[in-house]
């Protein structure tokens, strides 16, 4: 090892949806060696807490910006556009994307996202260490921003097809950027069939071995997705064998350093999930359930019902007015009242029908003044009564935030211990989760979560039964692993680690360099 005690470099790897129980399997079975090391020389925090919903956007954006969604205004995988007066869909299913059309779903995950919906004036951690010069690369994420000018690839006969139709247009992200093989900074020979599931994982260890071969970076975002896509697939248990693959890919990446030790010796690691996933055995078609209150369907719906003699949903057999749109993301969902005046009793009558649907654990929603100002939160359980919130006051979580409460504790299966702290383990930074979704201007009126076991289907009809999901409040499917080696930690750290942590260590990692 060096005798640096900081390690001058620093890797952020994110593995999509890596549970910590299934983190501790493979590391002690044996199976990701590479995994078991890093938490073997640093530490590892089993309980890091992922934003609400627990979706990959939102929770990208919030590892990326160290931000919740109030800040970085990113809502969920799929959400409606007040500006805009339509749906955003980010990759719910292939089937959800051909509703709203493949090309528009594309352009929203692909540019939009960084480039329109992302707060401008939340920084990335690319910015702000391009800001210092620190040398930034990432790998296909979604999650880019940073302040380098990346034009689309023409290299390849398919990368010439993508970018004459689809992906036209630069990009601003970090100084060595590859993503899918739309963009890539430099030729490496690494291919990406255009960031298809179960070959991402390969592509992002060879874009990386090369970059460290070649001395490219001072800080990488490596990003490992297909242990998500293999767990929706096959359940939270198949995480042994893609937790597996991914410490290949590790593995790789150390070997072009001359190995796991002399890696060590000039890379800190952070290693992470930006949340885990829950078992699926039943659906709610929140879309279906709330037709009767006239819910807007995707552009493409008449369409695509005359191409398949099929019609969408019950409110457009009745020929119901849309009044609201209803945005599913897997164990979460928004409602949106399309009417401003209507807003307060379209609110309650989502509610009333909310409530009592089989599978709805919690729904959420935002209590303002005469002034339209928000003065607190309120969740509610149709089993276990209403709380509401505001922060201030009495009670103080586990990150040590204050809240005022009042009404049922048992909503969220809290209780209040000595010193007036207060904890939710079955939620996790339940409040500061709730608080900054309900008050992110581009979040609905209603925020819904589903009971552990179920799962909200997508405008596509989909659902992962039989695999695994996330999305909800519900502690499930919303704790990570976080690992860290060579990183010094705070001098006082949270009383519970949050992903949105991350990125301050990140900041904190070159400005200690610097000094």
């Amino acid at each position: 090892m060096s005798n640096n005690a900081h390690p001058p470099k620093l890797v952020l790897c994110v593995i999509d949806a890596m549970a910590p129980e299934m983190l501790v399997r493979a590391a002690e079975s044996g199976a990701a060696p590479v995994l078991a090391t890093l938490i073997e020389r640093g530490t590892c925090i089993p309980d890091c807490v992922a934003a609400f919903p627990s979706v990959t956007p939102v929770c990208a954006a919030s590892i990326v910006t160290g931000t919740a969604q109030d800040e970085h205004r990113i809502p969920g995988m799929n959400w409606y556009s007040r500006e805009e007066s339509r749906y955003v869909e980010y990759g719910s299913s292939l089937r959800a994307a051909q509703r709203f059309g493949i090309a528009r779903q594309l352009t929203d995950t692909v540019y939009n996202m960084n480039r329109a919906h992302l707060a401008r004036e939340t920084l990335t951690v690319f910015e702000t260490l391009d800001d210092a010069d620190v040398r930034t690369a990432g790998t296909t994420y979604l999650m880019y921003r940073g302040r380098h000018r990346h034009e689309p690839q023409r290299d390849t006969t398919l990368a010439r097809f993508v970018s004459s139709t689809l992906a036209r247009h630069p990009v601003m992200g970090p100084r060595e950027l590859f993503y899918a093989d739309i963009f890539a900074s430099r030729r490496t020979g690494c291919r990406s069939t255009l960031g298809m599931p179960g070959v991402r994982d390969r592509h992002s260890g060879c874009v990386s071995a090369y970059m460290v071969e070649h001395d490219l970076f001072d800080f990488l975002l490596l990003s490992l997705p297909d242990n998500d896509w293999l767990s929706h697939k096959r359940g939270p248990e198949a995480q042994l064998s893609s937790l597996a693959a991914a410490d290949l890919q590790l593995a790789r990446v150390m070997e072009a350093a001359g190995g796991l030790d002399a890696f060590l010796a000039e890379h800190a690691f952070i290693a992470m999930a930006d949340h885990s996933q829950a078992l699926v055995t039943d659906t709610i078609d929140l879309q279906g359930e709330l037709a009767e209150l006239g819910v807007l369907q995707p552009d493409g719906a008449n369409l695509l019902g005359a191409l398949t003699g099929t019609r969408s949903s019950r409110s457009q057999e009745e020929d119901v007015a849309p009044r609201i749109a209803v945005c599913p993301s897997q164990r979460a969902a928004m409602v949106y009242a399309l009417h401003p005046p209507e807003r307060d009793a379209m609110r309650a009558s989502v509610l009333a029908r909310a409530l009592t649907l089989e599978g709805v654990d919690l729904v959420a929603w935002l209590a303002r003044d005469a002034h339209d100002r928000p003065t607190e939160g309120v969740v509610a359980s149709a089993e276990r009564g209403e709380l509401r919130f505001a922060p201030g006051g009495d009670l103080r979580d586990a990150r040590g935030v204050p809240w005022h409460v009042d009404g049922e504790l048992s909503a969220l299966e809290a209780s209040v211990h000595a010193h007036n702290a207060l904890a939710t383990p079955a939620y996790p930074d339940a409040l500061a989760r709730l608080w900054s979704a309900l008050t992110c201007p581009t979040s609905g009126e209603v925020l819904l979560s589903a009971a552990p076991g179920y799962e909200f289907l997508d405008w596509g009809g989909a659902a992962h039964v039989g695999g695994g999901s996330h999305g909800s409040l519900h502690a499930s499917d919303s704790l990570a692993p976080l690992v860290l080696c060579g990183v010094e930690l705070p001098r006082d750290p949270p009383g519970q680690w949050a992903i949105r942590d991350v990125a301050s260590l990140v900041r904190r990692h070159f400005e200690q360099r610097a000094s």
